[in-house]
C-alpha cells in the first residue's frame, strides 16, 4: 500500500500587494535561507513541469501586477517545494480590507522541521505580514473543521477544539483566524491577543523568540503538531483557552 508523503504549510498574511513592492522576492529568498540548498527557480508549465525562470526577480514583479505572485518551486519532484502569493478579496477577508496570502507547502521531512522556524519568522518579516503559521497538513484539516458555521448545521470540531468565526466574520485582519504549530504574530497581532503576558505565558516564552520588527515565533510544541498524541491535544486546547481573541471567538 503507498503512503501519502507527509507535509508541512505555511500560510502567512500580509497588507495586500499593490504591485511589485519587493515583498514576493523577499518571501522566496526567506524560504531559500532557512533551507540550505533549496532553490525556488522554477515555475510550473500547464501539464505540471518545472520550468527554469533564469529572471526569476523580473517574473515575480510581472505577476505581482495583479496583486499576487505566481507560484514557484524548487525543480525537484522526488522533494517538492513550492510558494505562491494570492490576494485575498476585501468580501473574503476580516475587517473588508484585501489581504496578500502567502502560501508554501513542504515534504515534513527532518531537514524542514529543522528549518521550519526560521522559514517562517524569514517569510512573515519579508512580507510585513500580520500572522502566519507552519503546520501539518492533518492540523489544515481540523483547522477548516473549525470554521465555521458549516452549511447544514453546527458541527461539533474535532478534539474539542473550539468553533471559529469565518474570515470575514473577523472585525480585523491583524486578529489571528487560528493557530497552527508555529505562529508568527506581528507586534500589533500580539497586542491584539494580549501576549505575552509573563504570568501566564511562561511556557509559550520559553519555545518563543521575539523579531526584529519587534513580532514574535511561537512554537506550541517541540515536535510537529500532532493530534494523535494526548499532550498535544491539550497544548492546542490550552492556546485556545488562552487567547480567546483568536478566531473572533471574544467578540460580540
Amino acid at each position: 500500500m503507498m503512503t501519502t508523503r507527509a507535509s508541512l504549510h505555511l500560510h502567512v498574511f500580509a497588507p495586500a500587494l499593490t504591485g511589485d513592492d519587493g515583498r514576493p522576492l523577499a518571501a522566496v529568498e526567506g524560504m531559500e535561507r532557512a533551507l540550505p540548498g533549496l532553490r525556488l527557480a522554477w515555475r510550473l508549465s500547464k501539464a505540471g513541469r518545472p520550468i527554469a525562470l533564469p529572471q526569476r526577480a523580473a517574473w515575480l514583479a510581472e505577476t505581482a501586477a495583479a496583486g499576487e505572485f505566481g507560484l514557484l518551486c524548487n525543480g525537484d519532484e522526488s522533494f517538492p517545494v513550492t510558494v505562491t502569493g494570492r490576494r485575498e478579496s476585501e468580501s473574503d477577508s476580516p475587517g473588508g480590507e484585501p489581504l496578500l496570502l502567502v502560501y508554501a507547502a513542504l515534504p515534513q521531512d527532518e531537514p524542514v522541521v529543522a528549518a521550519a522556524v526560521d522559514m517562517l519568522e524569514n517569510v512573515a518579516e519579508g512580507v510585513r505580514a500580520l500572522w502566519g503559521t507552519v503546520a501539518p497538513s492533518p492540523v489544515r484539516q481540523v483547522i477548516a473543521a473549525q470554521t465555521g458555521p458549516k452549511s447544514g448545521g453546527p458541527e461539533r470540531p474535532p478534539h474539542g477544539l473550539p468553533m471559529l468565526k469565518l474570515p470575514w466574520n473577523i472585525r480585523s485582519p491583524k486578529v489571528p483566524r487560528y493557530i497552527g504549530w508555529i505562529n508568527y504574530w506581528s507586534a500589533t497581532a500580539a497586542e491584539a491577543i494580549g501576549f505575552p503576558d509573563p504570568s501566564r505565558d511562561a511556557e509559550l516564552l520559553a519555545r518563543a523568540r521575539r523579531t526584529a520588527s519587534g513580532g514574535w515565533v511561537v512554537s506550541l510544541t517541540e515536535a510537529p503538531l500532532d493530534l494523535d498524541k494526548p499532550a498535544h491535544v491539550e497544548a492546542l486546547r490550552g492556546a485556545y483557552e488562552r487567547f480567546p481573541e483568536i478566531g473572533g471567538r471574544a467578540e460580540t
